[in-house]
This record gives C-alpha cells, sequence and structure tokens, in this order.
C-alpha cells in the first residue's frame, strides 16, 4: 500500500441538541468538550452528502479517543430510531474498571440501562463484563470491563 493507517482520529455522532449532549456526557462520565466549530456551503454539502448542510460541530477526548459531535442547524434531521441489529448501527464503548461502581454511580447520575451488566461465561473475552446504554438521542453506548486478574 502506498499509505499507512496510523490510528483511528475520531468516531462521529449526530445529536439532537449539542449543548445538551455536552452536559449529559459530562455529567455522566466527567468529560469536557472542546471548542465548537462551524460549517457549510458547497465543499460541506458534497463531502456529507446533505443538500443546504449548516453545524455545529466538537470533539470530546475519552481516553485516547476524540468523540466528534455534530449537531446539523440546517437541514433538520431525523431522530434516532434503529435498533442494535439494523445494518449501519453504531456505538460507542467505554472501558471501565469497575463495572459494579460505574453501574451504580451512572443510574444515580440518571442513566437509563437496557439491563444489568451481562457477565461472558466462555471464550476469550470469559469474565467480561458489559452493559448497554442510551444518551438524551437514543445513541446507544456500552460500558465494558475486562476481568480483573
Amino acid at each position: 500500500m502506498a499509505f499507512t493507517v496510523t490510528g483511528v482520529h475520531h468516531v462521529g455522532i449526530t445529536v439532537r441538541d449539542m449543548q445538551r449532549s455536552f452536559e449529559w456526557y459530562t455529567r455522566m462520565f466527567g468529560v469536557e468538550p472542546g471548542p465548537v466549530n462551524h460549517g457549510s456551503g458547497p465543499d460541506l454539502e458534497r463531502g456529507v452528502q446533505v443538500p443546504g448542510a449548516e453545524l455545529s460541530f466538537s470533539m470530546i477526548r475519552i481516553g485516547n479517543v476524540n468523540v466528534e459531535f455534530l449537531q446539523y442547524h440546517q437541514p433538520e434531521g431525523k431522530d434516532w430510531d434503529r435498533t442494535n441489529g439494523d445494518v449501519g448501527s453504531a456505538h460507542i464503548c467505554l472501558e471501565v474498571d469497575d463495572m459494579d461502581a460505574a453501574y451504580a454511580e451512572l443510574i444515580a447520575r440518571g442513566a437509563v440501562f437496557n439491563g444489568p451488566p451481562v457477565t461472558l461465561t466462555d471464550g476469550d473475552l470469559a469474565g467480561s463484563q458489559w452493559a448497554y446504554l442510551r444518551d438524551p438521542d437514543g445513541i446507544q453506548l456500552e460500558i465494558w470491563q475486562y476481568p480483573k486478574h
């Protein structure tokens, strides 16, 4: 190959209200949003394949990954209506060091989980735990803990 992939720069998610998302992610995970940038014009419209696109975007750094929040001001997008089984669905998984503490604390902060943590019982990941929750726009997130050794 004539080029090398050196890492993942960011994962992007489109949100209804960036400020609401910032407040929720900060309250849940203690992260700080970066500066808010704005975009519009023919290059943006062509690049994102959204005619008339006007948007704001900002990065939040979580560990070694940037999560980009995009809010389209024009045109107004549809609300999230997918399941994890729908093609193209994606989620962000955050690794935690203590599943029980993370689950309890996130619930105390107002998080809504799909169910309690699940422990994998076989295979290479046996002993790992995971739980899914949703952000204010219904976007799926996951918390994950590898087994403690």
